[in-house]
């Protein structure tokens, strides 16, 4: 019997730096297993990368290398996946350019982001067109694929929402084109940096997969814990320890027995650092080697992106096909 088709899933990540357990928890965990249900893409966002850090792109090839080495080390197989890089797709450009044309600059200006990042990245001059219209690039990025999910948290919903307006304008100003992608809520598994404040390469705090064991070994033990915490035996409170937060996700099995000796004041803060380390360590390493394995080798990397490129670009011309006739630019095809 025929199979049905399956539904279109797509998501992605600037290369803006390695990629650390919080963005492998938050996301990449989820994609991995989304592979085997869904007909998934998922791309290197090159040029979404430009819209905070267009003055510097010094780091932007090797970024996009690392990233691409991160995901395949994390489980996104090419085979069962299109993995490409966004720039490789010039369709992605265009479809941007034509959203641009017909979206209000009342959507742009209520994006959440829009002001926050602004607030928060003060080091840099982000008052440029790129950075207001990113939005327009993000729906250009979904509905280019008829994405019919986006997996996002609840906190990303109002992005979703954006580009779900932007395909409704577009049906009703031209003619239906293109679906409205829906949310994949998906749950994720939350980790603290090594400081107790969230995991971000901001600061500084993350674990990254680029990490050595030895890395690894030492930011565990230097991660932050029950600060009223002063003796080994002194009852401990394990749901303000960071440690704890890592031992629920990576000895789950031991956790509520983790936390029973930590209030009893049965295990003291360095044994705890050290078993977590051991635990981390199973699960770190093989990824991390994985990925450094991969980056050696940039001819066969660059191989198997130049290969999803192939695959997104068979599925990308055929909708801006439809685009253009739907808008009625261009006179290819004898129109």
């Amino acid at each position: 019997m025929n199979q049905p088709p399956r539904k279109n899933v797509l998501s992605g990540a600037r290369p803006t730096g390695n990629l650390h357990l919080g963005n492998y928890f938050g996301a990449i965990e989820n994609w991995v297993r989304l592979q085997d249900e869904y007909a998934c893409h998922f791309f290197i966002a090159d040029w979404h990368a430009l819209t905070t850090g267009y003055a510097d792109t010094s780091g932007l090839v090797d970024n996009t290398y690392s990233l691409a080495a991160d995901f395949i080390a994390c489980g996104l197989d090419p085979d069962r996946c299109t993995l490409f890089v966004q720039s490789s797709i010039p369709e992605h450009a265009e479809l941007f350019l034509l959203l641009a044309m017909n979206t209000p600059l009342s959507w742009l200006y209520r994006c959440p982001t829009y002001k926050d990042q602004q607030q928060q990245m003060t080091d840099r001059d982000l008052s440029t067109y790129g950075f207001l219209g990113y939005p327009c690039l993000q729906a250009a990025d979904i509905l280019m694929y008829r994405a019919d999910f986006v997996p996002v948290g609840e906190d990303q919903l109002p992005h979703l929402e954006l580009t779900r307006e932007m395909a409704r304008r577009f049906n009703h100003l031209y003619s239906p084109v293109f679906p409205e992608p829906q949310p994949l809520l998906t749950a994720s598994k939350t980790l603290p940096g090594t400081d107790g404040r969230k995991m971000s390469k901001s600061y500084a705090n993350t674990i990254a997969f680029a990490d050595t064991p030895d890395e690894v070994r030492r930011k565990v033990m230097s991660m932050v814990t029950d600060p009223a915490r002063i003796r080994k035996d002194d009852p401990g409170h394990p749901e303000v320890c960071s440690v704890y937060a890592f031992h629920k996700v990576f000895s789950a099995d031991e956790s509520d027995a983790i936390a029973e000796d930590c209030r009893a004041g049965r295990i003291g803060c360095v044994q705890c650092k050290k078993n977590l380390a051991a635990r981390l360590e199973r699960f770190h390493t093989p990824i991390h080697e994985r990925r450094t394995t991969l980056l050696r080798d940039r001819e066969t990397l660059r191989g198997l992106l130049d290969r999803g490129a192939v695959k997104a670009r068979k599925q990308a011309r055929p909708v801006m096909d439809a685009v253009r006739s739907a808008i009625g630019v261009g006179i290819a095809d004898g129109r």
